[in-house]
């Protein structure tokens, strides 16, 4: 598999003693898209910017498709930052050929993508008005597009979600498939996980400056869900408490979706079969379903700091 990014050993420590990133290693695959994911915070943005050139490691290293990272390999990558650089008293357009032609792209070229572009994401009628005048998800969509314009390999995204509502995110996260769907890699930076994992093919968990977990989205979610399933069922919660109590652990009632019913969710015990669980619980209430219980990447990033705080306490 060919990495567009690999970031070995990157340790970054600011001048007020903080510790950003702490050893922490990437690989992006190319053709991706990839979630750095954690809380405010965790060192996601400054791994970001040095992969962006924008600031160096104090160690480690960087390679870009295939080489040592340079500052000519930034014009193969459109960032998009969390803190929005418009200029409020320009026109959208003029702004938009502005940064257009920067990234080197000729007055006839950048107008004719522009324009497609604007024409896609429903903000055409915009052109001609101040940036001051837009919304913040309306001027999120003005710099989408000044990102992804001159088509670079590696597109990287810091919180790209934050001020659209669903069907504006829904939109984007289109937009953003299509663009890998064409060749471009795609790194996402987010402290909301819920909002990308459903289209992240691999991640990397960052806490405290630290590489938590890194891997394949699909197989993440399902070693942590091995063994869990959600049962939804009517009749004694207490009776089926007492039945389960042998075969499992982590049991917890929470509201069922399913009319007249409730819904518990359980982990089997190493060695318990699904089968066994069904045939003892048919004695104490009727199952009216049991399913997998797929854990969210919310849920393994609290369960992955909890286990790492326990190790590290346990050291000391």
């Amino acid at each position: 598999m060919k990495h567009i990014i690999e970031a070995s050993d990157i340790t970054k420590t600011f001048a007020n003693g903080k510790i950003a990133l702490d050893n922490v290693s990437v690989n992006v695959p190319e053709g991706a898209i990839y979630g750095l994911l954690g809380p405010n915070g965790a060192g996601k943005t400054t791994l970001i910017r040095i992969i962006n050139h924008i600031t160096a490691p104090d160690a480690g290293t960087v390679t870009f498709d295939g080489h040592p990272l340079t500052q000519n390999d930034v014009e193969h990558i459109g960032y998009l930052p969390e803190e929005r650089g418009l200029y409020k008293k320009m026109k959208v357009g003029e702004q938009a050929l502005f940064f257009a032609r920067l990234k080197g792209l000729s007055r006839h070229d950048a107008t004719i993508r522009l324009t497609q572009w604007f024409d896609r994401l429903g903000i055409s009628d915009w052109w001609n008005k101040k940036v001051e005048e837009l919304s913040k998800g309306m001027a999120q969509k003005v710099q989408f597009i000044i990102t992804v314009l001159h088509n670079p390999k590696l597109l990287i995204f810091d919180e790209p979600f934050s001020g659209f509502d669903p069907i504006n995110a829904k939109m984007l996260k289109d937009e953003i498939l299509e663009l890998r769907r064409q060749g471009a890699t795609v790194i996402f930076s987010s402290h909301n996980m819920a909002s990308v994992e459903e289209i992240c093919d691999e991640i990397t968990l960052i806490n405290q400056g630290h590489n938590i977990l890194s891997g394949n989205v699909k197989q993440i979610r399902q070693e942590y869900s091995d063994g869990r399933f959600m049962l939804d069922f009517t009749g004694d919660p207490a009776r089926l408490a007492a039945a389960l109590k042998p075969l499992t652990t982590d049991l917890e009632f929470i509201d069922s979706p399913l009319e007249e019913a409730s819904r518990l969710r359980m982990h089997l015990e190493p060695g318990t079969d699904l089968k066994s669980v069904i045939s003892t619980v048919n004695e104490v209430i009727e199952i009216r379903a049991v399913n997998p219980d797929i854990a969210s990447l919310n849920d393994i990033f609290i369960k992955t700091v909890g286990e790492k705080s326990s190790l590290t306490k346990t050291a000391e």
